[in-house]
């Protein structure tokens, strides 16, 4: 299990958004043109350029399929229902993952947070336990496509594991796996690399 995290540290120039931007399909483009962030925007093109590359890694897709969406908002490809991917972007970083069973993953920047409102949330003290609840319960939620509350934690199920995952500094990251041992690999690139590998 490979999952691909990119770095962004710098913003797109207008041939390169454009070059992204036409990878997409139509309707993952449609979706991007409402997006009125553009650091919004970049983190979510970089996101699918790299979930492009994880599929061509993985399975020798040239391009990506139209994305759907379940019932629950559970995106996914109706045309390969069985790969499955996941995908997170926070302030300057990706992650991505892709498999053969669900899977979830997020990642957040560890950024302030007013202490009453994480032990609300979490039962933490410190940005950086937090951040790492936050993104285990994410990572759960989006595994199994529920669309259930962030509030608290989703009981364990079977064959279910998650792993923390090092990202880069100030980051906190893990993915949710179904079945499986061994900890996943991490592809770490930045957003020159990223560029690179999709020519």
């Amino acid at each position: 299990m490979t999952l691909w995290a990119c770095r962004i540290t710098r913003p797109l120039t207008e041939a390169e958004e454009a070059h992204l931007t036409a990878l997409l399909p139509p309707e993952r483009r449609a979706r991007l043109a409402r997006t009125r962030s553009e650091a919004r925007r970049r983190e979510a093109l970089c996101a699918y350029a790299a979930l492009l590359c994880a599929l061509r890694e993985r399975f020798g897709w040239r391009a990506l399929p139209e994305v759907t969406r379940s019932a629950a908002g559970k995106p996914g490809f109706a045309d390969y229902p069985d790969v499955h991917f996941s995908l997170s972007h926070t302030a300057g970083a990706v992650l991505v993952g892709v498999d053969c069973r669900p899977i979830g993953v997020d990642i957040e920047a560890i950024r302030p947070m007013r202490r009453a409102a994480m032990v609300a949330l979490t039962g933490e003290e410190t940005e950086e336990a937090f951040f790492r609840c936050w993104v285990r319960r994410e990572a759960r939620v989006k595994r199994t496509g529920t669309g259930a509350s962030l509030r608290r934690e989703l009981p364990e199920t079977a064959g279910e594991r998650c792993c923390y995952v090092e990202t880069f500094p100030g980051f906190a990251a893990c993915a949710a796996l179904t079945g499986g041992a061994g900890e996943p690999e991490v592809r770490r690139l930045d957003v020159d690399a990223l560029l690179a590998r999709l020519g």
